[in-house]
């Protein structure tokens, strides 16, 4: 079951990452690039446990799904968010800011020496074999950027129900304030789906560990899918929640 679980989270996460690549090809905006190496991540992270799954674990399929999955992905989706609701300004310094970051975790995943046996046909907990370095940088990269996920998903959201309403009562539009209430529902969803993601270690509590990891992937990234999915908008100023939402009701708004 968890092989062809970590199979369907792989095609998904390789649906999503051709959809976001798609789309930075034909505007070449950052927020999408950064959910598209966000999107390899995943997927990589996915063949590993696939691997694990159907192969057997070792060291080197533990680390690359460790790296992947538990660390690096859900940064770059959190840049991403960064992008898309600062700005370029603050985007750039945060690009600089977690690259760096993500090259000093890859060594420390890469030189960590394990401090127990991986079985084969058990997906092991980090605190079974790597020392403090690896699992500090996972709880700070999964954790504080699930927050600025869903924190920014939040307030985005917040911001298009307000804008939505106001034009719904001002009636300043007529197909503006659907658009802006669709996007609203996707940053939730968005946040949905990262929350799932971040719940596979409740899983573990209720089924073994590689069900849990792949059910919340599968399932975490379709919902984030499908948040993405919803963000498609006729006018790219919609896409953001800025501090005037009047913006989006003037009536020579260029059309992407």
């Amino acid at each position: 079951m968890h092989a062809a679980l970590a199979a369907a989270a792989t095609l998904v996460s390789l649906a999503f990452a051709l959809s976001t690549g798609e789309r930075w090809l034909r505007g070449r905006k950052r927020h999408e690039a950064a959910w598209t190496i966000s999107l390899v991540m995943f997927a990589l992270g996915s063949i590993s446990l696939w691997w694990g799954a159907a192969v057997g674990w070792d060291e080197w399929s533990f680390k690359s799904f460790y790296l992947f999955g538990a660390i690096l992905n859900v940064p770059y989706l959190a840049l991403g968010t960064v992008e898309l609701l600062a700005g370029p300004k603050h985007g750039r310094r945060w690009t600089a800011i977690i690259t760096v970051l993500s090259a000093f975790c890859a060594g420390i995943v890469v030189a960590a020496q394990l401090t127990g046996p991986i079985a084969a046909d058990v997906l092991p907990q980090g605190k079974e074999v790597f020392g403090p370095g690896p699992r500090i940088a996972a709880a700070i990269g999964s954790g504080v950027a699930a927050l600025v996920i869903i924190g920014g998903a939040v307030w985005s959201a917040g911001r298009l129900l307000r804008a939505w309403y106001a034009g719904a009562n001002t009636r300043k539009t007529q197909t503006g304030a659907p658009s802006l209430r669709r996007l609203a529902v996707a940053n939730l969803v968005i946040a949905f789906g990262t929350l799932i993601l971040s719940a596979g270690g409740i899983l573990n509590s209720v089924v073994n560990e590689m069900d849990g990891f792949a059910i919340s992937l599968v399932a975490g990234i379709s919902v984030i899918f499908v948040g993405f999915l919803l963000t498609s908008s006729r006018n790219p100023a919609e896409l953001r929640a800025v501090a005037e939402p009047e913006a989006w009701y003037a009536p020579n708004a260029d059309v992407a």
